[in-house]
């Protein structure tokens, strides 16, 4: 199984793992010792739908060397472009739709028989409250709590591609997160396409602040981190609730994209520059040593100059401590993909390099300012070349942010919670030693 793209997709694929194997298939860390080959892909945006495509081709290649014997593609790009695929990558054995994951077992049957398969079930149909395989390295393990998403902004296909927001039962998750922590995994990742809308569906209200404080009574839990808060939903008792829980790390992570308020409408977002100072000011009053990530979109159809310079003077003064940014890939299905005012490619890019480059000088700012500190860092591997161990603090999401690299004359295991005191940064890693 080759998972890409979100965490969210990767839960799919866990799952899938899981039916395999009880199916009685073995499942293989290397194409090399494999028969079958699943590529879980993404389908969100231009540069991940080439991915895909590479990493599809790439294993129909040794599927015509003889290698392996099936090539199947699940996932976004199999939803979002069904025939398309099968089509374009006839050497693919089977498509499948997200709604069809349940079937994968039968499917791969199917496929070693010589058949050539799609399969589309409704999207409603995908299963994510059963059992899964966790294949994420280290101590930190995905959760998802909800489906879908309903807020339609313009430039987005998750909602055509994985439908409406669904969300899970309280009851459900913790029951799975009690299984998590019962696995030894001590970093649960609460993830959805907009975790702040968690409930609203089928409780009629936001209920993500009971379901953290709830998922905070389980033991064997360290840390708790939420991802994907949407700015206009996050309430005073969210922060509260993140403030004085000890396991909800103080990290958020906040996709804004704009601060314009002309450009934010055009996205089909809520806010403006103002409510953002307002929201940011208030978090880390609240939330002393909250570190803030943010996700920033450049050369929106209609963006002018101005209103990106205006991006720009909001970045350097809210200086957000992580800070990721995709030029705008106009998506066709979406409603911007129609929008008469497109920006040229280049342009798009090179804002996109600009905000980077701001960016680049605050986190180096920030980590000169850790230089002396102490920080708790969960111990992820060993890098025999540098000869150091490497992990993460609070301050830094799994698969996203830096690491810490250390040394240690002590004999450390993977998963464990280690002092380290900061005496370097090289790029957006730290550098230390085990105290």
């Amino acid at each position: 199984m080759v998972s890409l793209g979100c965490p969210k997709n990767q839960v799919d694929a866990e799952r899938m793992l899981y039916l395999l194997r009880k199916d009685g298939y073995e499942l293989v860390p290397d194409a090399a010792l494999a028969d079958v080959v699943i590529i879980n892909t993404c389908g969100f945006i231009e540069s991940a739908k080439s991915e895909a495509i590479e990493t599809i081709l790439e294993f129909c290649t040794l599927k015509k060397e003889g290698r392996i014997k099936a090539v199947i593609v699940t996932g976004c790009l199999a939803e979002r472009y069904k025939d398309e695929v099968l089509k374009e990558i006839p050497e693919a054995d089977a498509v499948v739709g997200i709604g069809s994951n349940e079937k994968i077992c039968d499917i791969i049957k199917d496929v070693c028989k010589g058949s050539s398969v799609t399969s589309y079930g409704s999207k409603e149909s995908l299963c994510f409250d059963d059992k899964r395989i966790i294949s994420t390295p280290g101590s930190f393990a995905f959760i998802k709590i909800a489906e879908g998403c309903d807020n339609c902004c313009t430039y987005c296909a998750i909602p055509s591609i994985r439908g409406r927001f669904r969300s899970r039962k309280i009851e459900d998750i913790v029951k799975e997160a009690e299984w998590v922590a019962a696995q030894g995994f001590t970093e649960l990742v609460v993830v959805a396409q907009d975790t702040t809308r968690y409930g609203e569906d089928i409780y009629g209200e936001p209920k993500l602040a009971e379901l953290l404080r709830r998922l905070c009574k389980i033991s064997g839990l360290k840390w708790i981190r939420t991802l994907y808060m949407y700015p206009e939903r996050i309430t005073d008792e969210l922060i509260d609730v993140i403030a004085n829980e000890e396991k909800l790390v103080k990290y958020l992570d906040i996709p804004i994209q704009h601060c314009n308020s002309q450009v934010l409408k055009r996205m089909n977002r809520i806010g403006d520059k103002q409510s953002l100072f307002y929201l940011i000011d208030k978090i880390r009053k609240k939330i002393p040593g909250v570190v803030l990530r943010t996700t920033l979109l450049t050369g929106f159809p209609g963006e002018t100059d101005e209103q990106f310079e205006e991006l720009c003077e909001f970045v350097k003064d809210v200086r957000f401590e992580r800070l990721g940014c995709f030029a705008y890939s106009q998506e066709e299905g979406t409603a911007a993909a129609d929008f008469p005012d497109q920006i040229d490619e280049d342009i798009k890019k090179r804002r996109c390099e600009i905000i980077y480059d701001m960016q680049m000088r605050i986190s180096d700012e920030f980590n000169q300012g850790l230089l002396g500190s102490e920080l708790e860092v969960v111990v992820e591997g060993f890098d025999r070349y540098a000869e150091c161990f490497f992990g993460r603090s609070y301050m830094d999401a799994p698969d996203i942010d830096g690491k810490i690299f250390f040394t240690s004359g002590n004999k450390l295991s993977l998963g464990e919670y280690v002092r380290v005191k900061v005496n370097d940064i090289l790029d957006y890693d730290l550098l230390g030693e085990q105290i």
